[in-house]
């Protein structure tokens, strides 16, 4: 485990005010309000690092560089907003989807993306 530091600490901070997947560039911009003088090579390297802790989670979705996430939460999908990008938890599952694949084949997870948009690009015109 690494040691606690302020850039750590401001980086934490922005990911757990944030409550949604982040990309490491919004990460930078949102823990610069606390720390003015972050830089992203520092943001990369301590995402990374606490993602190997368990601390964070990587997110992956279709055409997008990894995002990040507070890793407490359990088995959750996503929401996409084709207006603005951000990424938004949803914490809802359909359930078990073994039954959606071909004849002989074992699920061993799934993930599932909405898109659309989200609560303050809907009231926007398209």
């Amino acid at each position: 485990m690494q040691r606690s530091t302020k850039q750590r600490t401001a980086i934490q901070q922005a990911m757990t005010q944030a409550d949604r997947p982040l990309a490491p560039p919004d990460v930078l911009e949102l823990a610069q309000a606390t720390l003015p003088g972050l830089g992203i090579a520092t943001v990369y390297r301590a995402l990374k690092a606490m993602a190997e802790e368990g601390v964070l989670r990587e997110v992956h979705l279709p055409g997008r560089s990894p995002m990040y996430e507070v890793a407490h939460h359990g088995h959750h999908h996503h929401f996409q907003c084709k207006q603005c990008q951000r990424v938004f938890d949803v914490h809802a599952c359909p359930g078990n989807l073994a039954g959606l694949a071909p004849a002989g084949f074992v699920v061993e997870g799934h993930e599932i993306t909405l898109y659309g948009r989200c609560s303050d690009c809907a009231v926007l015109p398209s």
